[in-house]
């Protein structure tokens, strides 16, 4: 680490080296590379999610057109890209714009404290059992919303009865070797999903057991209109329209979502029909009682999953635990399910800014009394952005506008000498949870959380063409947003 990158007081102060802190750094260092920076991590390598999970098949849940940087190009053949090549991408855009150089590795942040008066941050973190502190004018929050060090775990009646090996997907044991062996997992997200055929060539045979159904989808592994794109145009060129073509995919299948519901039912089910051998109970074990999207539709590439299970490697319980046993799990209707392993796939835990503490001249944030403009910002909190991705379509979609919208922020606040900027509480605005959705680990947290608002700019669309007028190209100057010299 040189002098300039070992500074501690700094213009902007990013929290997380992931795929949103790569990217924020990244914009930095593109368009304002007159400002001083800095990438706090708590942990000890860069990459965030892609860094942290091991577990077999890990991969990502949105294709890489989307999920990748829209400056950056994806260049691999695999649509869904497996959790090596993501972390590759992300180290590869680190190291092409010097980010690697900014990054404090084994830095948590434990607090954070606006001083109106110096117009800066005062950031504590802890590193190797030591406090550091950074002084900043805009802090930016890129570490996520869910805890890094544990997963949700319920505990299950009987478990310490089981003589086999209990596993957790967000803490997989390197030398776990499941060759041979029976497993189940529990649960049926995108965790799930993966894990199942993942593991399904390998151990003797994977039960996936689920108490309620998830929409299932097949994609191509590699998009073929794609393939034919690169050898059409360059680069770039080639990857900017396969990007449009997915975002106005993913974005007219959630509408489509919304709008008729039912008739979307129909067509996933017709699919999952059609990928499973006749007389498979589709209704039972993939017919959720809710409809799609309420809850993340979960993606398959070249419909592994479905291959696993029709060629016996595999199977769906469909049933809700009664206990472990010693040799396994019995279920409520009576039937055991014997497992030499046992995944709990059982979801996130969310942690909000990773768990700091933040005030504002002395006085604490209280994160539920605060209001989240364009899901960005937090009403009465100065110089404080966050990104946190969509629910419905791929992460990077959101951070990548968040960038765009610092970046401008950045300009305008310097082209008129404005020292600190805040959304203004309203209110007469209405409050709402701060995600609509339906999924475990946000309605076991939704109380900690921001509020959003019944109203735009406080209003979280969930639409990518929406918040690029919104956030991209929206007003600095809409009355919402106070600056102050």
């Amino acid at each position: 680490m040189n002098d300039a990158t070992a500074a501690t007081d700094v213009d902007v102060l990013i929290v997380g080296a992931g795929l949103s802190g790569i990217g924020a750094a990244a914009m930095l260092a593109r368009e304002h590379p007159e400002k001083t920076y800095a990438v706090l991590e708590a942990r000890p390598a860069s990459g965030g999610t892609w860094d942290l999970f091991r577990y077999p098949g890990v991969r990502s849940d949105s294709d890489m057109f989307t999920l990748g940087y829209r400056f950056k190009p994806w260049r691999g053949d695999k649509s869904l890209a497996d959790g090596p090549s993501i972390l590759a991408y992300i180290r590869e855009t680190a190291t092409e714009y010097g980010v690697d150089r900014h990054i404090r590795y084994d830095h948590r942040v434990t607090a954070a404290d606006w001083d109106s008066a110096a117009a800066h941050w005062t950031v504590t973190a802890d590193h190797g059992g030591q406090q550091v502190t950074f002084t900043t004018k805009l802090m930016w929050s890129c570490s996520g919303y869910y805890d890094y060090d544990q997963g949700h775990r319920p505990h299950f009646e009987g478990e310490e009865r089981f003589t086999g090996t209990l596993v957790h997907p967000q803490h997989w044991p390197e030398d776990l070797d499941y060759a041979g062996k029976r497993v189940v997992v529990i649960g049926s997200g995108a965790t799930a999903v993966t894990l199942v055929p993942a593991m399904a060539g390998t151990a003797a045979h994977v039960t996936m057991l689920q108490r309620t159904p998830t929409y299932v989808l097949a994609v191509p592994g590699s998009d073929p209109i794609d393939q034919r794109l690169r050898k059409l145009l360059p680069s770039k060129g080639s990857y900017a329209v396969s990007r449009w073509k997915n975002v106005m995919v993913s974005t007219g299948l959630y509408q489509w979502s919304r709008k008729s519901p039912g008739s979307l039912r129909n067509v996933l089910r017709k699919a999952t029909v059609k990928a499973l051998p006749d007389g498979y109970e589709v209704d039972r074990h993939f017919k959720p009682p809710y409809d799609p999207w309420d809850q993340r539709l979960c993606l398959v590439p070249d419909g592994d999953l479905f291959e696993a299970i029709s060629d016996g490697k595999a199977s769906v319980v469909t049933d809700a635990i009664e206990s472990f046993t010693e040799h396994g799990i019995r279920l409520l209707s009576g039937e055991e399910l014997e497992a030499d392993i046992i995944v709990t796939a059982t979801g996130l835990k969310l942690k909000a800014f990773g768990g700091s503490a933040m005030s504002v001249d002395g006085a604490d944030v209280k994160l539920p009394e605060t209001m989240a403009y364009k899901a960005l910002m937090l009403s009465g909190v100065p110089n404080f952005v966050f990104t946190v991705g969509y629910t419905n379509a791929s992460w990077t979609l959101k951070a990548d506008l968040v960038a765009d919208f610092v970046s401008r922020l950045l300009t305008f606040m310097d082209q008129h000498r404005y020292r600190s900027v805040q959304p203004a509480p309203d209110p007469s605005v209405g409050e709402r949870p701060f995600m609509d959705f339906d999924a475990g680990y946000v309605l076991r947290a939704v109380d900690e959380l921001p509020k959003q608002g019944d109203r735009a700019p406080w209003r979280l669309k969930q639409n990518y063409l929406y918040d690029i007028r919104n956030i991209r190209r929206g007003s600095l100057t809409d009355g919402v947003l106070r600056y102050a010299r």
